[in-house]
């Protein structure tokens, strides 16, 4: 029998109601005790890292997770992070960076609603994610949720009260589960070592772009931060101005200059970006920015955290951002 750890860090599936609004308070121990199926599948050991809402997740919770992963690696043959929904896109994409070519199951997994509910999603999305860890058809970062397998660096949260909240992005489920029942859509297969990483590169900006919006807060960003991802629209492309001068290109001009990364991303959620289309993507192009393609921005951000805490070399940085890690990119 399959040996998987499971990680709390709060979120709405370990809330409680308060005078102050939901909060996350029940414990670990307290959630598996909701579940109690889970041991006839696996052998469950339970700890809390964290008991915070996920709006409070921070880079450096993400780090504080993959260490406990790694401590705990050679002793589980699978773990299970509760998180809260908000901002399990972000951990699940960040820990498919920190924690690469995992032979063994790392699950995302959380609720809509509390596990101490009635009306609940918590019971079957957590007695899911164990039952997947324990598997054997699991490998690497992966959420768990309403029945469906997402890979870590393609969920996005596109509902914020169904159950059914997270979908995957530009790519296929990898699996499903119903009634217990596993039935895997794409068969993965991963050999070797896992290789964890440390550090990361908090200084990274997402500018999302709005009609007449002002060139100088993309100036403003490069002066704070190391790396500006920017939002465009559409297939993208930099906004003209009256004043070539002062305007998107120069800027991103002068910050490449600078030795700052600039990013082109999209806002439109599928089928991705593509600066070869039309004269405002291809003057960006022209300047060497690289783009997001079919990725989701919560992947393209934490990978660019990821890069920037191993290397400054731009040609490393370029080679490491288009090469697929965890199905994170097609083209």
């Amino acid at each position: 029998m399959k040996k998987i750890l499971v990680i709390a860090t709060g979120g709405t599936i370990a809330c409680k109601r308060t005078e102050s609004g939901l909060t996350p308070l029940i414990t670990s121990e307290d959630l598996l005790s909701f579940i109690p199926q889970a041991g006839n599948f696996a052998r469950v050991d339970a700890v809390q890292l964290l008991n915070l809402d996920s709006t409070n997740i921070r880079p450096e919770h993400w780090l504080q997770m993959a260490r406990c992963i790694r401590e705990n690696y050679p002793r589980y043959d699978g773990f299970v992070l509760c998180h809260g929904t908000d901002t399990m896109a972000f951990t699940a994409a960040a820990l498919s960076y920190l924690i690469q070519n995992s032979p063994k199951p790392i699950i995302l997994t959380g609720a809509q609603r509390p596990i101490d509910m009635e009306d609940t999603d918590a019971r079957m999305n957590l007695s899911d994610s164990i039952a997947y860890a324990a598997s054997g058809l699991a490998h690497g970062v992966s959420i768990v949720f309403d029945g469906n397998v997402i890979a870590g660096t393609r969920a996005r949260k596109m509902r914020t009260k169904s159950y059914n909240a997270f979908s995957s992005i530009n790519y296929p489920y990898l699996a499903a589960i119903r009634d217990g029942h596993i039935v895997p859509y794409i068969r993965e297969e991963v050999s070797g070592c896992p290789a964890f990483y440390d550090t990361l590169d908090t200084r990274v900006f997402l500018l999302k772009l709005i009609p007449g919006i002002s060139p100088r807060l993309l100036t403003a960003a490069g002066e704070e931060y190391d790396a500006v991802i920017i939002e465009s629209f559409g297939v993208g492309g930099l906004p003209e101005s009256d004043d070539p001068e002062e305007s998107f290109l120069s800027a991103a001009r002068t910050l490449v200059e600078k030795g700052k990364l600039v990013v082109m991303a999209t806002q439109v959620i599928h089928e991705g970006s593509d600066l070869g289309v039309y004269a405002v993507g291809k003057e960006a192009e022209q300047l060497g920015l690289l783009q997001t393609g079919d990725m989701t921005l919560e992947a393209a951000v934490t990978k660019v955290m990821w890069i920037l805490g191993q290397t400054r070399d731009p040609d490393t940085i370029r080679s490491m951002f288009e090469t697929t890690i965890r199905y994170d990119r097609m083209f």
